[in-house]
């Protein structure tokens, strides 16, 4: 089967939703596809169950879709999802789900994007065509797990973040949490929680804050200067949580928004577990040196055991195993070459939304650039 569209949306989560979103306030036809089953994937199905939005609702809407007057301010996991399926509706989003991309090149003869793809329900190849090409596949499209000495061998349980759902099954059990990013932390909380003799990695300075603090300084930055702004909130952040160097947790010298622009590393919203790293509950390693059946050695050869290990590890991009000439936008690591604000823009029709590691807010602004560039050049056949 082979068809034509104006653009090709690969991907339909938040970034891919949005994009159609905004074709389709100004009439600009589309076909979207999405090698999952359901929309949002990510959101409904790999995500754990306390999970809330990290920024207040309004840093966290679509264009043209604002959250129920009713809504809380930090959106839970599920009326997230919800709102997504409104969203769908409201701009009769229709996404071609158990579609593969498999490959995408650029056609310097017909100036248009060929697309190869699979339908995994049929195994049906499909052949598009497209003048435009958003790559909106996701920062988080394959889950990463770093190579540890002897962690194949590890004697119990190892799981991504992906996989977590819940502390519930895990209770009396020594478990080890790597990283110690939002998902790390939250993910520690809610293990001790649950009565899991907890354990977090942390080998990296982290600006910890909390929700409200996280909310003034993004109210703030767009009226003060963002080193003005962080030197509040670190004091402030100082002020509540104290020093905790002592437990483990150091700072970074660059100011949490500043870090967060340079390089997409966010501060961590404190949900409690900071308050469990201080009297003990949750104990803090540094690196892991290598691992022996269930014995983890960390740096400076302190050993525990344990029967689980969850990796909050993040993900990657795996657009460049599709995408056969994106070298004008991306890395071979997948994400945008050019910093914030100009990454979203690559030659020939081709764009990304959703890889600059700026969150929903960042997603609204690259689908409105992305469809006001191609207003820009669309001259729409008669």
């Amino acid at each position: 089967m082979e068809a034509h569209t104006e653009v090709l949306i690969v991907g339909a989560g938040p970034a891919g939703l949005a994009t159609a979103a905004c074709l389709t306030q100004i009439n600009i036809p589309y076909v979207i596809v999405e090698r999952e089953d359901c929309s949002a994937s990510l959101w409904r199905n790999r995500a754990y169950d306390r999970l809330k939005l990290h920024l207040a609702k309004e840093f966290c809407e679509l264009p043209h879709m604002s959250y129920p007057v009713d809504a809380p301010t930090y959106i839970p996991k599920d009326q997230f999802v919800k709102y997504l399926e409104n969203y769908i509706e409201c701009f009769d989003i229709r996404p071609k789900f158990q579609t593969a991309i498999k490959s995408c090149s650029y056609d310097e003869g017909r100036k248009c994007w060929f697309s190869l793809a699979r339908d995994m329900t049929t195994s049906m190849v499909l052949r598009y065509t497209a003048r435009f090409l958003v790559v909106a596949s996701g920062e988080n499209s394959a889950e990463y797990i770093p190579i540890i000495h002897g962690l194949h061998g590890f004697a119990g349980e190892v799981i991504h973040s992906s996989r977590y759902k819940s502390g519930a099954s895990y209770s009396g059990k020594n478990v080890l949490t790597v990283e110690c990013g939002n998902s790390g932390m939250e993910i520690a909380y809610d293990l001790a929680s649950h009565g899991a003799n907890t354990s977090i990695v942390i080998h990296n300075p982290v600006h910890v804050v909390t929700k409200e603090i996280i909310r003034l300084g993004m109210i703030l930055v767009q009226h003060k200067p963002m080193d003005v702004v962080d030197d509040l909130l670190v004091r402030l952040s100082n002020f509540i949580f104290g020093d905790l160097s002592r437990h483990g947790i150091v700072r970074p010298k660059v100011g949490p928004l500043l870090l967060k622009e340079k390089t997409g590393r966010s501060a961590v919203i404190d949900v409690g577990a900071v308050t469990l790293i201080k009297n003990g509950t949750i104990k803090v390693h540094g690196d892991i040196s290598k691992i022996k059946d269930n014995i983890v050695e960390f740096e400076g050869r302190k050993e525990s055991a344990f029967d689980a290990i969850v990796f909050a590890t993040g993900y990657k991009s795996m657009a460049n195993s599709w995408l056969k000439n994106g070298e004008s936008m991306l890395n071979d690591d997948g994400l945008p070459k050019q910093k914030f604000p100009n990454h979203w823009k690559g030659a020939n029709g081709l764009y990304c939304a959703g890889l600059a590691k700026r969150g929903l807010a960042g997603i609204a602004i690259d689908a409105k650039n992305i469809t006001n560039d191609i207003l820009s050049s669309y001259h729409p056949q008669i």
